[in-house]
């Protein structure tokens, strides 16, 4: 029921800085776990971080340290934080809820927002 929209990316240096936003509408914001996930150009879709619905947060390791989650469900929204940036973060950036199982972190839909492009310039 929770329509996202993400927004917030362009273009910058290494070692710049970028604070992505998902802003949502609809119902359900605070009970969904929330994760922010990219896609480059001939890759896979893989997860960069999620939230949970009490807070806690994960991190790949590639961004580990250089990349913060956080969520206020007062505004509905949910952000990335992204310092230090590398042209490897180079992506297109979507956020979905997420959920737990299996030791791993799965988006709970099959369908994508238009995301965010994140470009990374070396």
């Amino acid at each position: 029921q929770v329509q996202l929209a993400e927004s917030g990316g362009g273009l910058v240096q290494v070692g710049g800085s970028l604070r992505l936003s998902c802003a949502a509408s609809g119902s359900g914001f605070s009970i969904n776990a929330l994760g922010w996930f990219r896609q480059a150009p001939g890759k896979q879709r893989e997860l960069v971080a999620s939230v949970s619905t009490t807070g806690r947060t994960n991190y790949a390791d590639s961004v580990k340290g250089r990349f913060t989650i956080s969520r206020d469900n007062a505004k509905n929204t949910v952000y990335l934080q992204m310092n230090s940036l590398k042209p490897e973060d180079t992506a297109v950036y979507y956020c979905n809820p997420v959920m737990y199982a299996s030791g791993s972190i799965y988006s709970t839909r099959n369908y994508w927002g238009q995301g965010t492009q994140v470009t990374v310039s070396s």
